[in-house]
C-alpha cells in the first residue's frame, strides 16, 4: 500500500535540490516504492575526509535528505510539514570511491512524530552506514491550529 500524499516523481524530487547541499554533493534521487525512496552520492572530493574515505557528515546529509523527503511526501503540504527532530548514524564500513546508495523506511509514522530508518550501501551491498531519523509534524506555515489557513 501506498504511504505517499501524491504521486511521486524522480524529476520533482531531484528539482527541489536545486540550490542546496544536495546539489553541491552530487546526492540524486533514484528510485522509489510504494513505502520508500531511494538516492545515491559519489564517493568523491565533495564527500570525502582527509583520509580519503566517505566522511560521516555526508552519509548523516544523505540520511537527512532522505528522511525528511520521504516524510513530507507522506503529508499534504497544506496543512503539515515535518522537520528534523533528531538524527544519529552508525558508520560500519569506509567508502574509497564510488558511490553510496540510501534507502529510507518507515519505522512509524504518527499524527505528530515520523520515525524513519535509512540504510546506506556501498555498490556491492553492503551496509556502511545506518541511521535514524525522528521527524516532528507540525502544522504547514499559514495552516491554522486546526489544519486550515
Amino acid at each position: 500500500m501506498e504511504i505517499w500524499h501524491a504521486p511521486l516523481d524522480l524529476a520533482t524530487l531531484n528539482a527541489a535540490s536545486e540550490g542546496t547541499a544536495m546539489r553541491h554533493l552530487g546526492i540524486a534521487f533514484t528510485a522509489f516504492g510504494p513505502d520508500w525512496i531511494e538516492a545515491s552520492m559519489p564517493v568523491d572530493h565533495r564527500t570525502m575526509q582527509p583520509f580519503k574515505l566517505l566522511h560521516g557528515g555526508a552519509s548523516v546529509l544523505l540520511a537527512e535528505t532522505l528522511g525528511s523527503m520521504a516524510a513530507n511526501a507522506c503529508l499534504d503540504s497544506r496543512r503539515q510539514v515535518s522537520v528534523g527532530q533528531e538524527i544519529n548514524a552508525n558508520h560500519v564500513r569506509g567508502v574509497r570511491g564510488g558511490h553510496v546508495t540510501g534507502r529510507a523506511t518507515p519505522i512509524h509514522r504518527g499524527r505528530t512524530s515520523q520515525v524513519w530508518e535509512i540504510r546506506i550501501v556501498d555498490e556491492q551491498g553492503r551496509l556502511c552506514c545506518i541511521s535514524r531519523i525522528t521527524m516532528a509534524v507540525i502544522d504547514a506555515p499559514g495552516a491554522g491550529g486546526d489544519g486550515t489557513s
